[in-house]
């Protein structure tokens, strides 16, 4: 019994300390955003000072974050609307009308996110430039959306695997076409995997900043394009890259952060198969 108890409280010390772990990176921005430059670079850090909000009026004079945080959320939206209306139907064929290829199909779409992103930018960016698409949210969100594409497949096509077959069996018995066992059967059977995949998807658009630095600038930016405006060759201001920082995230942690359930749902599609 005493056995038991002390795991049980070596888990819940060692859950904490993860959790600790996890959340200081977090912690520490958001307290280094009310303090002066002075006391960001202090040491010992200080962990009791007065707090102040010129770091969030100096970013907002400097730079238009609301123009920024309408080019993220553009961007994030359109590229998840966009990849659902691709990945649902490539899902739906794939996960009822399998072929030898359909695993193989599947594989090399997954191992497309092994490749590292930089391996792609000069054709990608030579193809933005002669479409004319450089510093636009179009390129963004067509960038974004293949991004992402690969991840969205494998999670519809895991969604689409836990409805029944007997269920589509008995739409095709009553006459119902392709389109409409999809629309009717399929989509709203899946609901709640279209949701988290479009959920997860959404918030690795928002995040996302490699494409962010090197396909667009001021015009089209999104608030990755803000935060990188707070490193110069005069080094870093710690104090307002920190409160771009946490008004970069803040509304995709809030956001997040009521769509957890949804999130982690997304997360494990098929984890028990």
């Amino acid at each position: 019994m005493q056995a038991n108890l002390f795991l049980s409280g070596l888990r819940a010390v060692a859950a904490w300390a993860i959790a600790l772990l996890l959340f200081f990176p977090l912690g520490w921005l958001f307290l280094t955003a009310f303090k002066t430059e002075l006391q960001a670079i202090h040491v010992p850090p200080l962990f009791i000072f007065e707090p102040t909000l010129d770091n969030f009026s100096e970013v907002q004079r400097r730079s238009d974050y609301l123009l920024y945080a309408r080019n993220s959320l553009i961007t994030s939206l359109g590229s998840t609307v966009l990849g659902l209306l691709i990945a649902a139907p490539a899902a739906y064929s794939m996960a009822f009308f399998r072929t030898r290829r359909t695993r193989d199909i599947l594989m090399w779409m997954l191992s497309t996110k092994m490749m590292p992103a930089v391996g792609a930018l000069v054709p990608i960016y030579v193809l933005a430039q002669n479409a004319g698409l450089l510093d636009s949210l179009s390129a963004l969100t067509i960038v974004f959306t293949l991004s992402n594409l690969p991840i969205m497949v494998w999670m519809l096509y895991s969604s689409y695997k836990d409805i029944p077959n007997e269920i589509l069996e008995a739409a095709r018995m009553d006459g119902a076409s392709l389109w409409t066992e999809f629309r009717h059967v399929v989509l709203p059977l899946s609901v709640g995997g279209l949701a988290s995949c479009g959920l997860l998807c959404l918030v690795l658009s928002w995040n996302e900043a490699f494409w962010a630095l090197n396909l667009v600038s001021a015009k089209a930016g999104t608030l990755a394009t803000l935060i990188s405006q707070y490193s110069s060759p005069e080094g870093l201001f710690w104090a307002k890259l920190s409160a771009a920082s946490l008004m970069a995230i803040a509304p995709i942690v809030v956001f997040g952060w009521f769509s957890q359930k949804q999130l982690v749902q997304g997360l494990t599609f098929g984890a028990v198969k």
